[in-house]
């Protein structure tokens, strides 16, 4: 029972330890103690207020990423319709030109066949008229007494012309 009940003496020198240990203690340790629990309270109370302003931030940014972006594919929209269109205006204008170039040649070369045609048939024309010239001449110059003579020379010289 001795252990459980301490002696008088023992009971004051622990008294006086813890005291002094107690004194030291609350003037060196405990004002460091409470000071770095301060510091450290304040050091997370401003990494969390940065923490959210950082995520306003972020999220401010991610809704102008999304704003510049909706522009940029409205821009490329725009930019491919008028790509579109520009090529749709060039493809109708060479079109149009084509059948204006197309034209002008089919109207070019009808007018030199019409051209060829007229100069054959004025050269057919010339060379019948000189034939009709030369079986005249031939015919006026073989005098013939008979009919039947005559029509059956012409004949025969009719036989023998050749058409260029």
């Amino acid at each position: 029972m001795k252990l459980l009940l301490p002696e008088f003496g023992l009971l004051v020198w622990t008294l006086l330890a813890f005291l002094v240990v107690f004194f030291i203690l609350g003037k060196f340790a405990w004002p460091a103690i409470v000071k770095g629990l301060a510091e450290r309270e304040k050091g997370i109370a401003d990494s969390l207020a940065t923490a959210e302003k950082v995520k306003a931030e972020m999220a401010q940014l991610q809704s102008e990423n999304e704003a510049l972006l909706a522009k940029a594919r409205e821009e490329r929209a725009l930019l491919l319709k008028e790509a579109r269109d520009l090529k749709d205006k060039i493809i109708n204008e060479a079109r149009e030109q084509a059948k204006l170039d197309a034209g002008k040649i089919i109207s070019d070369a009808q007018s030199v066949i019409e051209q060829h045609k007229m100069a054959a048939l004025i050269d057919v024309k010339n060379q019948v008229g000189s034939l009709v010239i030369d079986i005249s001449e031939k015919i006026l110059r073989r005098e013939l007494s008979n009919k039947s003579e005559q029509e059956n020379y012409i004949r025969q010289l009719a036989g023998e012309v050749r058409l260029n």
